[in-house]
Parts: C-alpha cells; sequence; structure tokens
C-alpha cells in the first residue's frame, strides 16, 4: 500500500509539473503595449495551487482510453478559467480579499480595474485555449459547451450570486452554493477530460458524479481546516462524499486506481 501510495503520489507531482510547464508558456509579456495586463493574468495564473481541476481533466481523458497530451489544452484552459475565478472572487465588491494564498490579491497588487480586466481576459483566454485543441470539432463542441455551462449562471456565477446574498442559510443552501461555485468547475473539468478522449455518455455521466462529490467533500474538508464550529457535520460529508465520488466511478473505466488515490488523498488533506 505504501508503495501504491508513492506511487501515486509521484504521478501526480508529474501530472502538476506538466501542468505548469504548459501554463508557464502563456500570456508572455516581452514587447507587449499591455504588458501589465498580461503580467497581472500570469501572476493569478502562477500563483501556485494544487491544479486538481486539470489533473482531473487529464487523468479521466486518460481513464477513458486518451492520450493525457490530447487534453493538455484543455487542462490549461480549466486553469485559466479557475484563475479568472479567483480574481473576481477577490475583489471589494466579492468577498473583499486582500491575501490569495499567502500573496497580495491581484487587485491589491495591480489594482481594481486591471485585476477586473485581467479575469476577462482569462475567462476569453480559456475557451480559446481549450478550442485551439487539436481534436475533432464535436469533440471541442461538447467541451465548450461544458466549461460554458460551468462558467455561467447554472454554475460558478449563480453559486458566487447565492454566496453574495446569503447570511443565516440552512444545510441545503449551502451545498447548493457549494455544488455551485465549488464543483461546477470540477464536474466539467473531469466530463471535458472524457470528452476529449471520446468516451462513452456513461462514463461522462460517472465523471460528472465523481467530481461533484468531490468537490463538496473537497469544500467541508475546507470548513474543518478553517475550524468551522459544524466540524464533526464536515467530517461526515467529507466520508459520505468521498464515498460516493469513489462508488460513481467503479466498473466505467479501465483503471481508477489513480482517481479513488486522488479522492483518498484530498479526504485525509491537512492544508
Amino acid at each position: 500500500m505504501m508503495e501504491t501510495n508513492n506511487t501515486m503520489s509521484t504521478e501526480f507531482q508529474r501530472c502538476q509539473a506538466e501542468i505548469e510547464r504548459q501554463l508557464e508558456g502563456y500570456f508572455n509579456t516581452e514587447n507587449a503595449k499591455y504588458a501589465t495586463l498580461l503580467e497581472s493574468m500570469r501572476y493569478s495564473l502562477l500563483g501556485g495551487g494544487k491544479r486538481i481541476r486539470a489533473v482531473l481533466c487529464l487523468k479521466f481523458c486518460e481513464a477513458s482510453g486518451g492520450a493525457i497530451e490530447d487534453a493538455m489544452s484543455a487542462a490549461c484552459a480549466v486553469e485559466m478559467l479557475h484563475a479568472y475565478t479567483l480574481i473576481h472572487d477577490d475583489l471589494p465588491c466579492m468577498d473583499d480579499d486582500d491575501t490569495r494564498r499567502g500573496k497580495p490579491s491581484n487587485h491589491i497588487k495591480y489594482g481594481e480595474c486591471v485585476a477586473v480586466l485581467a479575469g476577462d481576459a482569462l475567462q476569453a483566454a480559456a475557451f480559446e485555449t481549450l478550442l485551439k485543441s487539436n481534436l475533432p470539432p464535436e469533440r471541442l463542441v461538447e467541451m465548450g459547451k461544458t466549461l460554458a455551462a460551468a462558467a455561467g449562471p447554472h454554475g460558478i456565477c449563480g453559486g458566487q450570486y447565492l454566496d453574495l446574498l446569503h447570511g443565516d442559510v440552512t444545510g441545503d443552501e449551502l451545498t447548493e452554493i457549494h455544488k455551485l461555485k465549488t464543483a461546477a468547475l470540477l464536474a466539467a473539468s473531469a466530463r471535458i477530460g472524457v470528452i476529449s478522449a471520446g468516451g462513452m455518455p456513461e462514463q461522462v455521466t460517472a465523471a460528472e458524479r465523481y467530481a461533484t462529490a468531490l468537490g463538496l467533500a473537497f469544500q467541508a474538508q475546507d470548513d474543518i481546516l478553517d475550524h468551522a464550529d459544524n466540524a464533526e457535520e464536515c467530517r461526515r460529508v467529507v466520508q459520505t462524499e468521498t464515498g460516493k465520488a469513489i462508488a460513481a466511478i467503479e466498473g466505467k473505466f479501465n483503471d481508477t486506481d489513480f482517481l479513488i488515490w486522488l479522492a483518498r488523498m484530498l479526504e485525509k488533506r491537512k492544508y
């Protein structure tokens, strides 16, 4: 078991490193009249993070019989969209956070106007990057539709809207916010991975269920790490949703070892 964990951890780190290498190639500021805007985009895009969404995209492509390289552009695209959401989430009119991952938020470093534009440009670049993938057009259309749905009013934007409105919310209302604001892009990333490989409809559905449950578990684990008052209930949610994630993919793919390991690893994470 220890050897398996080490092997999976090494593979996770390999995927993360390759994703970082690919992302480094975007938005070069050299000789650009709008160099500060591009610098701002890179600041948030390369600002760290676990790259879970991109890894899901790559690994679901692989699990569906595709090559990881086929999903790399799409993996970069979901990270661009994610970076855009973080920039806008931190704005004074939203959650008003001055720091992100231990560094100044984008609007603190570059100013609010540049930060808004950087987020807008990253969202546009996400679709441009995805649609430049060297894949059959019918797959690209489905991948684009999936990403757009996750970004819009029935996904991230809807979740942010509900989050801005909420005061005291019920457990079900909070779950709905987490499904839209956190789990929607995770689910889209997994779906896109399957679609990029030409996977079967039931595999697309299984990937979405896995990643949605993973997102709810991830958010609950965040609440535990933030010392939430309802930590015991959060632990129950983490265990339940992790179990749902693993059950969702059983028998649907040839090799689910990494995806199961990832769910278990995130269940036990301490940061």
